[in-house]
């Protein structure tokens, strides 16, 4: 499926005029000064309704969503896997568009689906196949903690998790997560060496991603849609700096809303910065 970036779609979309120019510097700037509002308010569709070429032009988004959902499911799953029990295969689908950017074990859905542990992972699979989900695991220099972690989940569009699980309209910060996730797998899938994590101590102290490049931690990512509660960004600090000494890296980023600044804590840094202007330079629209 062909999903667009935050540039492309403000481009098909009414946001058109935020489309980048051209100046003796080439492409760095975008004519941002008074369109913060207008670029906040492209980024509101693209996560609730999603990237979808189709979807992004189209008035009937929901209807669109859905008829690419049972094209999925009968096509790319029923069909192609032989699967017989299309009750339990859309459960566990409904289930992981419903929970994304949340830790899970198959022993911990087993009960909930009322599948065995087989039929769980064997649905999984069949989902990740299909590219419809995305399993991170959490991060260890020892495989074998890798593998017996939970693992969180995202999907490939948040417009499908609105149309297909439960809606989220109000909690923002997991699909942003998600929107964040499915940008770094873009550009995972442009470098063999690049893996994903997430962190988590034995404290609870969680970090959302973790960017490793062969064999070193290259950054360390937190996702967090509202930073103006003090308690909140204490404790999103807090977890990156734990996260930062024990991995020996110094510098860290978190993506938000709309905050934007720089931390200095005890020799490490951490830079925030608002969600729109994280993927316009992750694009190579505008310059870090």
């Amino acid at each position: 499926m062909f999903l667009l970036k935050i540039n492309r779609y403000c481009l098909l979309t009414k946001y058109k005029k935020l489309k980048v120019l051209r100046n003796g510097f080439g492409y760095g700037t975008l004519g941002l000064i008074g369109r913060e509002s207008d670029i906040r308010g492209a980024l509101r569709k693209y996560i609730e309704y999603g990237s979808f070429p189709e979807v992004a032009l189209s008035d009937q988004k929901k209807e669109i969503l859905l008829t690419y959902f049972e094209d999925v499911i009968t096509k790319d799953l029923l069909r192609r896997f032989k699967i017989k029990k299309a009750q339990d295969l859309r459960a566990i689908v409904k289930y992981y568009l419903s929970n994304i950017a949340a830790p899970f074990t198959f022993k911990s859905i087993e009960r909930p689906l009322d599948m065995s542990i087989t039929s769980v992972k064997s649905y999984t699979g069949y989902l990740e196949k299909a590219y419809l989900v995305f399993l991170l695991k959490r991060f260890s220099f020892k495989v074998k903690e890798q593998e017996k972690s939970p693992r969180k989940i995202y999907a490939i569009d948040t417009g499908l998790c609105n149309a297909v699980g439960f809606r989220f309209s109000e909690n923002y910060g997991r699909l942003t997560e998600n929107v964040v996730f499915a940008a770094l797998r873009r550009k995972q899938s442009l470098n063999p060496e690049m893996e994903l994590f997430y962190w988590k101590d034995a404290q609870h102290h969680e970090v959302d991603f973790v960017i490793k490049d062969r064999l070193e931690v290259r950054s360390l990512i937190q996702v967090c849609w509202n930073m103006r509660d003090e308690k909140t960004k204490k404790r999103e600090l807090r977890s990156l700096q734990k996260a930062m000494k024990e991995l020996k890296i110094n510098k860290a980023m978190i993506i938000t809303e709309d905050a934007e600044g720089e931390e200095k804590l005890n020799g490490f840094v951490v830079k925030t910065i608002p969600l729109w202007k994280w993927l316009l330079t992750e694009e190579g629209v505008i310059s870090a």
